[in-house]
């Protein structure tokens, strides 16, 4: 019998939505475009040092030493997949659930067990198509070392777990996370947290910027008809402006906010210069300054995203 021993590592777990329809509707056309996939999955897994541990059916486990990696991973995988599917038809599309769980497993020989494995069958079941959810003892070594967005996803019922496991989706992309149903939510997280996983939030987010616009037009409204030679509305126009520029930063899942708030100054300072014309474009020098701001920043992230 081979020797039974504890380890902590990271257990990534991956299987294919919809898969037993792909099946009915073409067995042999699925086998072969799941063979195709999962090779590119096992070859991008040990580019980032993991190891493949099973695969049965639709599914496969991996291992990884280290947590940065095992994102690295799944992102590299999502994206190279979503590749794949561009051009295919919707109904052959092959997307891939992935979950992420960094805990304490059983080892016996190749294989591991335990509820370490268990949570991230959960989490990659919870995960939307062509997703990944990732759980909270993974979140809290990420999200410093990722140039990448996570939504809470709140308490995930998980058998032998009490209390549930706190989960995160990854944002790939632009694209949206899927909250799943009805999650578990302790008291004790704060009420945004409880929100976004109830699916609370998401509806009304664009008011905001509704809001902002009809107060804008209007102020140019009142402007044009009580119209006086001065369009006195051009200020607060740009203040209402500059708020949905911010609004847009603060809810924007797919960009570097540090970067995104320079270049909403960079606008200020042009539409200040412009509103107030006197024949001279002083924005220039400090907009010089802030492009070289922002550089600085955006080699910083990529050489820490790289080195981390």
């Amino acid at each position: 019998m081979p020797e039974m021993r504890r380890k902590l590592t990271t257990i990534f777990s991956a299987d294919v939505q919809d898969y037993t329809r792909m099946m009915r509707d073409d067995e042999e056309g699925t086998l072969h475009t799941l063979k195709h996939y999962r090779d590119a999955m096992s070859r991008l897994i040990e580019a980032h040092h993991g190891r493949v541990i099973n695969t049965w059916g639709d599914g496969l486990i991996a291992e990884f030493s280290s947590v940065v990696e095992a994102v690295r991973a799944a992102l590299d995988v999502q994206t190279e997949l979503a590749g794949y599917n561009a051009d295919r038809p919707d109904e052959t599309r092959m997307l891939f659930r992935i979950g992420i769980n960094l805990g304490d497993v059983i080892v016996e020989g190749d294989d591991i067990y335990g509820d370490g494995v268990n949570v991230a069958a959960r989490l990659q079941a919870s995960a939307a198509a062509g997703g990944i959810v990732i759980s909270n003892t993974v979140y809290d070594q990420v999200r410093n070392k990722l140039a990448v967005a996570f939504e809470c996803l709140g308490q995930l019922q998980v058998k032998n777990i009490e209390g549930g496991v706190l989960s995160y989706a990854v944002r790939i992309g632009g694209e949206k996370a899927a909250a799943p149903a009805r999650p578990l939510v302790d008291e004790s997280y704060p009420a945004a947290a409880k929100a976004v996983a109830n699916g609370g939030v998401t509806a009304p987010k664009n008011i905001s910027f509704w809001v902002l616009a009809i107060i804008a037009a209007g102020l140019a409204g009142i402007n044009l008809l009580s119209w006086d030679g001065e369009f006195w509305a051009r200020w607060p126009v740009l203040v209402l402006a500059m708020c949905g520029a911010l609004l847009w930063a603060r809810r924007a899942q797919n960009i570097d906010r540090s970067i995104a708030m320079l270049a909403i100054i960079g606008l200020l300072l042009i539409g200040i210069n412009l509103l107030s014309w006197q024949g001279q474009f002083w924005a220039a020098w400090p907009l010089l300054a802030i492009a070289v701001i922002g550089g600085v920043r955006w080699i910083t992230r990529q050489r820490s995203s790289v080195g981390s």
